[in-house]
């Protein structure tokens, strides 16, 4: 019989956040995937795990996933583990659990420790609605890209970065997006753990004067809803009910399709826009 996929979560700092569960299948599967292995040994000898690993990590997803899958099929379990919380979110562990589902392999996950969530819920930032962004990309074209649609995006977002990407990546927000509220996590679990809440502005002001040390977590407020219908919705103050219909019309709407539209973009009733058309 094939083998098991284990995606076990491990630790973002304080090594007490480790589960029972995740312990006892470190000690039972036949190999550990650990994105790097030098890292890994520290928590595997504080808990006196002897499991054999052997390194998973960005520049050998693929190949590598290939060789565990066939392990795996071979009869093996193996269980895959990060640098620091759950494997699968922002790093290679994605794709060892494609390659898996793709040859039939049973793939589960051991909750635990995910540095997202812990900031989101530290952040005192709305939690009910978020989206996570992990780094924003290196490509100049691509950031720029993500950045754009984070011009509208009404979820609280959060990104991580480095500390000597920071106060970069600071200025870069808020030439794209404006000043918004922030929390900014540090060394988060650890004994210097620190949130930070504060803005954009005030974030660039005080990271120019202090070096930032630690692993980042920037938990950002997502635009206002009723900020985004008004500035759509101006957007058309400049044009004549006329011009605004003939707008539409040009891209070729029907005149009752542009008419509806119209309403739609000025917030008023079809019928509203119909009699001023008609005075």
């Amino acid at each position: 019989m094939a083998g098991k996929l284990y995606l076990c979560a491990t630790p973002i700092g304080n090594l007490e956040d480790i589960t029972y569960r995740v312990l006892r299948t470190l000690n039972e599967v036949d190999l550990i995937a650990a994105e790097d292995t030098r890292h890994s040994i520290k928590l595997l000898n504080h808990f006196d795990i002897k499991t054999p690993m052997t390194s998973y990590h960005e520049f050998n997803k693929i190949e590598k996933a290939k060789y565990l899958v066939q392990e795996m099929l071979d009869g093996k379990n193996i269980a895959c583990i990060t640098d620091a919380g759950t494997p699968g979110i922002s790093d290679p562990g994605e794709e060892l659990v494609k390659f898996a589902y793709e040859a039939g392999i049973e793939v589960t996950s051991l909750p635990g420790p995910v540095a997202c969530v812990t900031a989101l819920t530290l952040s005192g930032l709305s939690t009910r609605r978020f989206c996570f962004e992990a780094f924003l990309p290196t490509d100049k074209k691509e950031k720029r890209a993500v950045l754009e649609e984070l011009k509208t995006e009404t979820r609280t977002t959060i990104i991580y970065e480095a500390p000597h990407r920071l106060l970069k990546t600071l200025r870069e927000l808020l030439d794209t997006l404006g000043n918004r509220k922030i929390t900014i996590c540090r060394e988060l679990t650890k004994k210097h753990e620190t949130a930070f809440l504060t803005t954009i502005e005030d974030a660039i002001a005080y990271y120019t004067e202090q070096d930032p040390r630690g692993e980042c977590v920037i938990v950002m407020e997502g635009v206002n809803r009723e900020t985004l219908v008004e500035e759509e919705r101006s957007k058309w103050d400049e044009l004549s009910l006329e011009e605004h219909v003939e707008y539409y019309v040009g891209q070729g709407q029907s005149k009752k399709d542009a008419m509806k539209l119209v309403a739609k973009d000025r917030g008023l009733s079809k019928r509203d826009v119909y009699q001023e058309l008609i005075k």
